[in-house]
This record gives C-alpha cells, structure tokens and sequence, in this order.
C-alpha cells in the first residue's frame, strides 16, 4: 500500500471543481488499496508534504497554479514524485496561445507532415496593453484580424472550466467581454467562433504509448458548455462514445472521422509531451479537428468528461489511478 498525497482545493477561481474532484480521487486511490492523504495547498503544504513523505503525489488542482507549473515546479524542488506533467509542459499548455506554434514545431521534428490538428485563428493581446498602451481603442480591427469576423470567442488566454469565456454577436458587445475575461487573466484571446460537434478526448499515458479513450460528445442546452453548465448537469449531455449520426449519417464515413478526431487528439498530446494523462478540447466543424485546449489536470468530478471516457472504455477509476501512481512506486 502506497501513502498517496492528493493537492486538491487551492486559491484559483476553479476551487470547487479541485474538491470536488480530489474528493473522487481520493476515494479511488483508497479502494485500489492506497492510502490517499488530501491536503489542501496552503501555507502549511510544504511543511506537511516533508513530514507526511508521501510516495507520490497525485495533483487534483485545477487552474491557476495546479495547471501553470507551480506546483509542478515546487514538487521538482522538493523531489517528490508526482503523477502528470512536468512544469515545463505545463507553462506552455497554460497559454492557449501556444496551440498553433506547438503543433507547428512538433511537425517539423517528427516529420508529421500531413498531421490533422488545427485550430481557430485568433489574437493574443495583454491586459496591459489595455491599461496602459490603449489597446481597446483598436478593438473595431477585430472583424478585419479574424478569418469571418463575427461571431468571435473571447476567453481568458490561461485558464479553463469555461470561465470568463463570451460569444461576442458584434463590436458592440466586444468590450464588455474583453473587460470580464480580463477580470480571471492578465491576458485575452479573440479567436474565430467555431460551430460544430464539441468533443472532449481523454487520454491516458505518456508519447507513443499513450492511448484514446472513447471520445465524449457535449450538447449544451444553452449558447455554449459554460461555467454554468460545468457545475449543473442538468444544463447539458454527454454522449460516451461520440454518436456516430453526430459526425455523419454514413455510418462508414462518421467512423472515419472519429478516427480523425482521436488522431488530432493524439497529435496535440504528444506536440506538447504530455506525460500521464490530459484532456484535449476540440470541435469537429464538418471538416477539420479544431482543437482549443490541452488540460493537463482533467476534473474528476461526478459530471467530469475524463471519467466518462474512463466508464465508456470498460475500465473505473480506481484501475485508471492505480496504474498511474504504481509506476511511481
């Protein structure tokens, strides 16, 4: 029996979502015959991570400082084993700007040139450049920087659970939504608004090992799958695995796709070496994979996409945790 130490809670926006997902870690480790530590990441985390010597730590943090490398970083320092990402992969899959230039890069060292990730188009601009250099009186260039103009998404350009994230119909809407989304982020991404199927690909291991699960359809009952309907489920479905007359009423076509779709997951994975385990985000348009966000703490909460994957793939929790900290030991 392993003594497992899972950072679960913090200060970032997305608290709730990490208690309730350490909360369901802590219970699958415990019945894969662990004995799992919850510790919240206060002021008293190092203290008690030296004292407490666990065999690995499994970090159930979501946002802000469980998904931008600083706790990765500080368990590095204090050589304690983890399961996840290490904090140079997590810097970069933070900024949800880097997508395109990850990707880029991976295809120039892998030799992967007819790779099928792509992503929606967009601009990155810092709050500081709103403050202090008057940023917002350019914000009617918009239409003309991205491909289509409107609709356009604006979110935060760190962070995820769908905070501060706006469909913006018009330039008359554009501030209000840059304002809120700045209010989570010290920078903004203005990004083509995508329509489609959203799917969320879980995957678990590590380079060309790593493995699909069953991708999960999302249909929102609102605009979009928001904060809101994150933490209600009554305000949306999923669908483990994709329906296959979502991607296509040929059955051998839709088939097609769904391979499609697991290999740019696959491929965003690995452009970034993701190690362990994550989430890509994407929407299939009709014609192309548009990924949008790596995750590289997926939630495992009761209404959590990875263990929906996990279900749909024959397998639980307690065997997916199991497998994850035992390679560690």
């Amino acid at each position: 029996m392993a003594k497992i130490a899972v950072l679960m809670g913090g200060n970032s926006f997305e608290r709730e979502f990490s208690l309730n997902s350490g909360k369901n870690i802590c219970a699958a480790l415990e019945e894969a015959g662990h004995r799992a530590v919850p510790l919240d990441t206060n002021e008293q985390l190092v203290p008690t991570l030296r004292s407490e010597r666990p065999d690995v730590v499994y970090n159930a943090l979501h946002g802000k400082h469980g998904e931008d490398g600083t706790i990765q970083s500080l368990l590095e320092f204090l050589e304690i084993p983890f399961v996840g990402s290490p904090a140079s992969v997590c810097h970069r899959s933070w900024n949800k700007d880097a997508l395109h230039s990850s990707l880029i890069k991976y295809r120039d060292i892998s030799g992967e040139v007819d790779g099928v990730a792509s992503w929606p188009p967009g601009v990155f601009i810092a709050k500081d450049a709103f403050k202090s250099m008057g940023a917002a009186t350019a914000l009617d260039l918009v239409a003309e920087r991205i491909p289509g103009g409107y609709p356009v998404c604006v979110k935060p350009a760190h962070g995820g659970s769908a905070l501060g994230i706006h469909r913006v119909e018009s330039q008359e809407q554009l501030g209000e939504a840059v304002l809120d989304a700045l209010s989570y982020d010290d920078a903004v991404n203005i990004e083509q608004w995508v329509e489609g199927v959203e799917l969320a690909v879980a995957i678990v291991g590590t380079g060309w090992d790593a493995r699909v699960l069953p991708p999960v359809e999302i249909t929102a009952k609102g605009d979009f799958f928001d904060a809101e309907a994150r933490m209600d489920s009554s305000l949306v479905e999923f669908h483990c695995p994709v329906r296959l007359a979502s991607l296509s009423q040929d059955e051998a076509e839709a088939q097609a796709i769904r391979a499609e779709v697991e290999r740019a997951a696959l491929e965003v994975y690995r452009a970034y070496s993701v190690v362990d385990l994550g989430r890509i985000d994407m929407i299939w348009d009709g014609g192309a994979a548009r990924c949008f966000e790596v995750d590289v703490s997926p939630g495992m909460t009761d209404n959590s996409l990875f263990p929906a994957a996990i279900k749909a793939a024959g397998l639980s929790l307690s065997e997916v945790l199991d497998e994850l900290v035992s390679q560690y030991i």
